[in-house]
């Protein structure tokens, strides 16, 4: 889109009205299965239930299901009505006013209100919450919230107001041409004050817990299963197919395979390395891979030597031979990274970068020369631990990247894996010198990818940068797609130069799905995939 015609676009904004085919959309001829109950694998035990507190996939996957926000996505991801029926935005973009549906519901019966959306973002902004996503609303430039988040101002002072009980406001410091797109994260999904007033931190048991979308708690045993069903006060229960859903947190890739091949889990959260060019032969129309936004990383705790060193970090990101991590070692479609952002990411042109253009050669003798020039050599190796979470692919990859260091930096590395909880602890207590991490696009668009590095932004490693920020402020405020591509484009080649990370790899996903079940997307390119979109055929 030109600037010259987002002015006038912008005081056209038209009502945006609720999609007939939201939910699962069943295609004519289709028998379903009597039985309309699924198991889904996922990974990890839910470290939380409440939407202020998510910011791990096994713990979004099951929220997904039970909260839902002002907007949600399509089976292509688009952005669609949720709660809110429709919305319009004011001539400079800064004024947003959304209208409630006439019919939603908590669980409990009880009427959803613009209310509850205020008292929930108020309770993620609010310092004293401590929710882990609260830079995300200083990302989406909702009014007040930078400061608020820093004690600067009153938490009743965020740009967040319900006028009556059918509409909600929200008020940004300036445009965000994206900010839509940014309302499908938990982070931003209303929550019952009464249930979290009355029980506190076990307001997510099965016994107290109020849910606003499809799915309502009903069992939950720790490291064994979550069981979640059918809420018939969802405003589009109707449309809703799965009336149970089962996740089971195996960790353990092969576990969770066998206990597909017997028929005990529908989808799984992924599977073996080893076995992709097996089961390609062998299950070829249930083993599924689309298009993901994602970025596999190793993160850098700067504020240890040596990693506050640009040089170490940048020789220890050129060493890596991603060739082969990506058609050797994966082998299933993963690009290499170079950059932050994923070419899956809409709108996205990746800037030429010198590493990039390297071949593998020249990059190791790069490498060696930066690690020369910091003091370390193969006679004075640098010695450091890779931490990662539990997970036979972490621990394989892992592997293979201190094999690298070792033979062509002479860098020593201890491996140490870690239980996802106490993993998660450790990068947020910034207790770690390198670990293993992946970023999942909370929206499609290179924002969501690149404002992790700001220095407001989520950034477990603290890396602070006034170019790359710069770049950041000047994208959110750019009159054209184009304009703010560049802007983008500058922000990755500032961090290509100071290294904060070390991009691995882009994401594809990759699952196995039992052929009876339908309604699974093909082109979101999102990690959600809620079960209300999903059914069983016979």
């Amino acid at each position: 889109m030109q600037g010259s015609r987002l002015s006038k676009l912008a005081a056209l904004i038209a009502l945006s009205v609720a999609a007939p085919a939201m939910a699962a959309d069943v295609p004519a001829g289709v028998t379903l299965a009597k039985v309309q109950e699924i198991v889904r694998g996922n990974g990890d035990e839910v470290p939380t239930l409440d939407p202020a507190y998510s910011s791990d996939n096994a713990s979004s996957r099951v929220i997904q299901d039970m909260f839902e926000g002002l907007v949600t996505q399509d089976l292509n991801g688009d952005i669609v009505p949720a709660l809110a029926t429709r919305w319009q935005a004011s001539d400079d973009r800064k004024v947003f006013t959304f209208e409630l549906r006439d019919d939603i519901k908590w669980s409990n019966g009880e009427p959803i209100t613009a209310h509850d959306f205020e008292y929930s973002f108020k309770r993620v902004i609010d310092p004293k919450t401590a929710a882990p996503y609260a830079w995300y609303y200083s990302t989406a430039h909702i009014a007040n919230a930078d400061a608020i988040s820093h004690g600067e101002k009153a938490v009743e002072s965020l740009g967040v107001k319900a006028i009556d009980d059918k509409n909600l406001q929200i008020t940004l410091d300036k445009p965000v041409p994206h900010f839509t797109k940014m309302l499908v994260h938990e982070s931003m999904f209303p929550v019952n004050r009464k249930a979290v007033e009355a029980y506190g931190d076990r307001w997510t048991k099965p016994e107290n817990i109020v849910t606003s979308s499809a799915y309502k708690l009903s069992n939950w045993v720790v490291n064994e299963k979550l069981v979640l069903e059918r809420s018939p006060s969802y405003w589009n229960d109707t449309k809703t197919v799965i009336n149970k859903v089962t996740y089971l947190p195996i960790q353990d890739l092969k576990s969770e395979y066998n206990r597909y091949l017997t028929g005990e889990i529908d989808i799984t959260s992924a599977f073996p390395l080893e076995l992709y060019n097996t089961i390609k032969k062998q299950r070829p129309d249930e083993l599924l891979t689309v298009p993901s936004l994602g970025t596999y990383y190793y993160l850098f705790n700067i504020d240890q030597v040596p990693f506050d060193d640009a040089r170490v970090r940048k020789a220890l990101a050129y060493a890596l031979d991603r060739d082969v991590i990506t058609q050797v070692i994966l082998g299933q479609g993963q690009p290499p990274a170079y950059g932050v952002t994923p070419g899956s990411v809409a709108g996205f042109d990746a800037p030429e970068l010198a590493w990039s253009e390297m071949n593998q050669k020249e990059r190791i003798i790069k490498a060696q020369q930066l690690m020369a020039e910091a003091g370390y050599d193969k006679t004075n190796p640098l010695k450091f631990e890779l931490a990662y979470n539990t997970n036979e692919s972490h621990k394989k990859l892992a592997i293979v990247m201190a094999s690298m260091w070792k033979k062509t930096l002479g860098v020593e590395v201890e491996l140490a894996n870690q239980e996802w909880k106490t993993f998660l602890q450790k990068l947020s207590q910034k207790d770690f010198t390198v670990a293993r991490y992946a970023w999942m696009g909370d929206y499609n668009e290179a924002s969501t990818f690149l404002s992790y590095f700001e220095t407001s932004g989520m950034n477990y490693s603290k890396w602070s940068n006034e170019a790359f920020d710069k770049a950041m402020q000047q994208a959110s405020t750019a009159s054209s797609d184009k304009e703010r591509n560049s802007y983008y484009q500058q922000a990755e080649k500032v961090f290509a130069q100071e290294m904060p990370a070390i991009p691995v790899y882009h994401y594809t996903r990759t699952v196995l799905k039992q052929p009876e079940v339908g309604g699974y997307s093909l082109k979101n390119a999102s990690e959600s995939r809620y079960t209300r979109d999903l059914y069983i055929t016979k």
